[in-house]
């Protein structure tokens, strides 16, 4: 029988939504989830309770927009504040995973499937989660892709 491990939400925080995904129980892989539409500190954190609670997360992982020079700017300090707040809210620990052209490499696959512009906008941000958190994934694993 395999052992059930750490169960891992991603988190592709953006300014307007919160692109979400969740390590399978083994950690191998990794699925989006959703998106969650940010309204304000409450609402965001009560929807992150519920995914939560749902898939049995105990750790969780937010991607880091560092610049192309490895440093962080403002967009990262603002991700570590969210990741500080949510590790104090939900008593969780809380790690991040570089996350330079994520989204530009979602957005790729994307055209390259021929999906038009509109569908791009609804499923990117949940997409850019699972990218993150594969990463992450590949890496603990020793399996840099």
């Amino acid at each position: 029988m395999l052992e059930k491990t750490e169960r891992i939400m991603a988190l592709d925080v953006g300014e307007k939504r919160i692109g979400v995904a969740v390590s399978d129980p083994l950690g191998i892989t990794a699925q989006g989830i959703g998106v969650i539409e940010r309204q304000n500190r409450t609402r965001d954190l009560d929807a992150l309770r519920l995914l939560i609670d749902e898939h049995g997360v105990t750790s969780l992982l937010l991607g880091l927009p560092r610049n192309m020079n490895g440093t962080l700017g403002e967009k990262a300090r603002e991700v570590q504040e969210f990741g500080e707040l949510l590790a104090q809210e939900l008593g969780m620990p809380v790690e991040y995973q570089d996350e330079r052209l994520s989204t530009r490499a979602v957005e790729g696959t994307l055209i390259a499937a021929d999906v038009r512009r509109s569908r791009r906008r609804r499923v990117i941000d949940k997409l850019a989660a699972v990218y993150i958190l594969q990463g992450y994934l590949d890496r603990k694993a020793g399996n840099n892709k």
